[in-house]
């Protein structure tokens, strides 16, 4: 495998995770800072200032700018990994031909709020990027336990299955496994549902549910996940017969961000379901919980697609249209079977 520039683009948690994947594999990393303050801090104790602190790195292997323009000039493989509401922003630097011949691989676990579409589908509105080229890095995982080398397995998508375990190698090492799948377009709405399920399980904790209640409702979010990613791949004329939604970039993505003490959207859920208002979550977190958003981004997708999906629909309700989250959780009791 001929050795290509890795450049990161994102500097939170799952970005500095990623990080140290690729540069403790011996990899030279180009890596997009927005602040020239946590550059200079990172050089010098050789760790985030704000994310996975406990995450160490050698710096030599490491080439910081803050001008992503600069990144994506210097970089054959461009990890994006910033949440899916600053992608715009992040991007709009770049020139429409700057990321021909280069391979993209998304770690964005959103919608575009804005477009309602995916990262692939930006790319191609706006720099015409093939789809050949694109490739996604998602879960089962969390940016803690990789930092801590704790076993982690990412599955890496791409509708060329040889050159995706290309990319995949530069990531697989003692503490990542990777698995490999063509399904580009299923994996990529699965992070996001499963995102909003785990921030209505939060609210069922914040409710004070238990755990044989949540089990349940995860049965039940699995299912309703099911037959909203095929009601998609039918709308995009893609078979789905084949597809294994038990696997761990399906069901157990959505298991561990319902269940895990790490995930922020259980966490932002948790306090709504407290009582917290919207807001006062958001502040209280200081990170991005990406169910927030694509909540409201699938149910205008779904519009389409009239999928089932009540238990989305009532977690719309409570963030969107300022529904009780006790009643609302009183009419999910009645549909959950």
């Amino acid at each position: 495998m001929s050795t290509q520039k890795i450049g990161i683009i994102g500097s939170g948690s799952w970005a500095t995770a990623i990080a140290k994947i690729v540069t403790d594999n011996g990899h030279s990393i180009n890596w997009w800072v927005r602040k020239a303050e946590h550059i200079n801090y990172f050089q010098k104790r050789h760790h985030n200032p704000q994310y996975l602190r406990n995450a160490y790195f050698d710096v030599t292997k490491i080439q910081f700018s803050e001008d992503v323009k600069k990144v994506v000039e210097n970089s054959d493989i461009i990890v994006i990994a910033v949440p899916s509401i600053y992608v715009e922003t992040s991007l709009k630097e770049l020139d429409a031909n700057i990321l021909k011949g280069k391979k993209v691989v998304s770690a964005v676990k959103g919608v575009i709020p804005k477009f309602n579409i995916l990262l692939n589908q930006y790319l191609a509105d706006k720099f015409e990027f093939p789809l050949g080229d694109y490739y996604t890095l998602l879960g089962p995982s969390h940016a803690e336990e990789v930092a801590a080398e704790q076993l982690s397995y990412l599955t890496f998508s791409g509708i060329h299955i040889e050159q995706t375990n290309q990319v995949a190698a530069y990531f697989k090492n003692d503490y990542i496994n990777t698995v490999v799948n063509d399904d580009i377009l299923g994996v990529q709405y699965a992070s996001i549902v499963k995102n909003i399920f785990a921030l209505g399980a939060g609210i069922a904790h914040g409710l004070e549910y238990g755990d044989n209640f949540l089990s349940v409702y995860i049965a039940n979010a699995a299912n309703e996940m099911r037959q909203l990613l095929k009601a998609i791949m039918i709308q995009n004329e893609q078979v789905c017969d084949k597809v294994n939604y038990s696997a761990s970039v399906y069901l157990g993505d959505l298991l561990v961000t319902c269940y895990s003490l790490h995930s922020r959207n259980r966490t932002f859920g948790n306090m709504i379901g407290k009582g917290y208002s919207v807001r006062a979550a958001e502040l209280e977190m200081n990170m991005v919980a990406e169910g927030y958003n694509a909540c409201k981004c699938i149910v205008a997708i779904n519009e389409n697609l009239n999928a089932p999906i009540p238990i989305i629909q009532s977690i719309y309700k409570i963030l969107w249209e300022g529904a009780e989250p006790k009643a609302a959780f009183k009419e999910i009791e009645l549909i959950l079977i």
